[in-house]
């Protein structure tokens, strides 16, 4: 187990992570990472795009991720690891599979550092202009990697703020959208709200059943995020209990958090109402209700999405390269741990990637920084995939090895899991039609199958030099003996 605590220190580096998150912690982290900032951002685009169907879109999505999720809560809940899904790949599939998921999932994350530190620096930029965007962009960033420098539990204390604030804004809004919609909130016009919104302007899909696979394109990348939580749980004292926990409830938290306030949204408005397009689909929502000042409470909402986003992409990204430098495959600095149980080299390596490509973002926004975003953006539906197959490898290693250890289990073994890797292998194929835009679905799906292949290399290549330095003779002359 790569994550058990280290124990007390005197001074000097420790031998690992350490178990610093408490168990409100874990619980917050498991609820806020399904709640990304693409759901308040980019939820506008799927309801333009399927009206009202943008439902089945979340739904479709939603249930994908409940299968992913319990498929890695068994792999998880067996063999916590720091590198959770990597790890398991690394044992399931080969070196080459943990080494190549691994990498591409880091790669992932410090492109999100940049990004969600250019979306917070412009909201921030918006109420203190004094200070440029660049400015605001470098102050988040040194403000959350400090944080994470300090221990694993200043990050899981920084994580339970952001991700309360979250859930309870968005509980707040699903609970007064409601009365909103079966008219017993005061000022609100019921001839617009009702959910008459969900059949009339054309119907429930009003674009055709089509609409709904676009938006599932437009929606999948707001749910990456959701195994963060199996992640941290290998720094927690009892990982089996957390990863359970957390698997167990993904169904209600995707339920309420992402069904429910869309299902709001688009009760509160008609689907083709020019505000949720110009204004984004919350925002719309509530200035429909007559909240003052609804675009600032949004912000704020928005923004406090964008920092919980970067103080886990930060985390998620360093314990990743922590995870790798274990297994050899990332430099040995990645893998030395502070007295605090906090891996300093994996993060610094992190953050700094994360600082060059903000620069990339406000010098090259066009080319490099955009090659950037494309090149990663399919990275979420890579890693679903992976767990999908090292599931069916794995089930099969704990059963022999500790059938006791199988306290998760994936549903309808092997079925659900082949359905759901068939769901991603059509939901990349149908990216493949999307040729519309700079970053449409094809050019994002090329240029992560280009990546992906060119670590996928990379990894083969140093499999077959370690192979062939194990199995070097021993002495001229002698026979080759295999020792590896």
């Amino acid at each position: 187990m790569t994550s058990q605590p280290s124990p007390p220190a005197t001074g000097g580096p420790g031998t690992g992570l350490q178990a610093g998150l408490k168990n409100r912690h874990l619980s917050m982290i498991a609820i806020g990472g399904v709640i990304g900032a693409g759901l308040f951002v980019g939820s506008s685009s799927g309801i333009a795009a399927a009206g009202p169907g943008i439902l089945l879109s979340y739904a479709l999505v939603g249930m994908l991720v409940v299968l992913v999720m319990r498929m890695l809560g068994e792999m998880s809940a067996a063999h916590p690891a720091s590198g959770s899904f990597s790890a398991h790949a690394d044992r399931a599939l080969g070196r080459w599979a943990g080494f190549s998921i691994g990498w591409l999932y880091w790669f992932f994350w410090v492109v999100v550092l940049a990004v969600e530190a250019t979306a917070g620096a412009k909201i921030l930029e918006g109420w203190i202009p004094a200070v440029p965007q660049w400015g605001w962009a470098l102050i988040v960033m040194v403000v959350l990697t400090a944080t994470n420098l300090v221990s694993v539990g200043s990050y899981g204390e920084f994580e339970f703020w952001f991700a309360g604030i979250k859930v309870v804004a968005i509980g707040a809004f699903i609970v007064i959208g409601l009365l909103a919609v079966l008219g017993v909130l005061p000022g609100v016009d019921s001839d617009r709200a009702g959910f008459g919104n969900l059949t009339g302007h054309g119907g429930f899909l009003p674009n055709g059943p089509g609409a709904v696979l676009t938006g599932v394109l437009l929606v999948v990348f707001s749910f990456m995020g959701s195994e963060i939580a199996t992640l941290a749980a290998g720094e927690s004292a009892d990982p089996q209990r957390a990863v359970t926990k957390s698997t167990n409830s993904i169904i209600w938290r995707i339920g309420v958090f992402y069904l429910g306030s869309i299902l709001v949204v688009v009760a509160l408005l008609p689907w083709d109402d020019p505000a949720i397009k110009e204004q984004g689909s919350y925002v719309a929502a509530l200035g429909s209700l007559g909240i003052p000042h609804a675009g600032q409470i949004m912000n704020f909402i928005v923004l406090t999405s964008v920092l919980s986003c970067l103080n886990s992409g930060l985390y998620t990204a360093s314990r990743m390269a922590f995870s790798l430098g274990e297994r050899g495959d990332a430099p040995k600095a990645f893998a030395r741990a502070t007295s605090r149980g906090v891996p300093m080299a994996a993060i610094i390596a992190s953050v700094l990637f994360g600082f060059v490509a903000v620069f990339f973002n406000y010098r090259f926004p066009d080319s490099v920084f955009l090659f950037l975003v494309n090149s990663s953006g399919a990275v979420a539906l890579f890693v679903w995939l992976v767990i999908c197959f090292s599931q069916l490898r794995m089930r099969k290693i704990i059963q022999r090895e500790a059938p006791e250890k199988l306290v998760v289990k994936m549903w309808l073994y092997p079925y659900l899991t082949w359905g759901a890797a068939a769901l991603i292998v059509f939901v990349l194929g149908y990216m493949l039609t999307d040729t519309e835009g700079e970053s449409s679905g094809r050019t994002t799906v090329l240029l992560s199958l280009l990546v992906a292949a060119a670590v996928v290399v990379i990894a083969v290549l140093r499999q077959r030099t370690a192979t062939r330095h194990h199995t070097m003779p021993t002495e001229p002359g002698a026979d080759k003996v295999r020792v590896g």
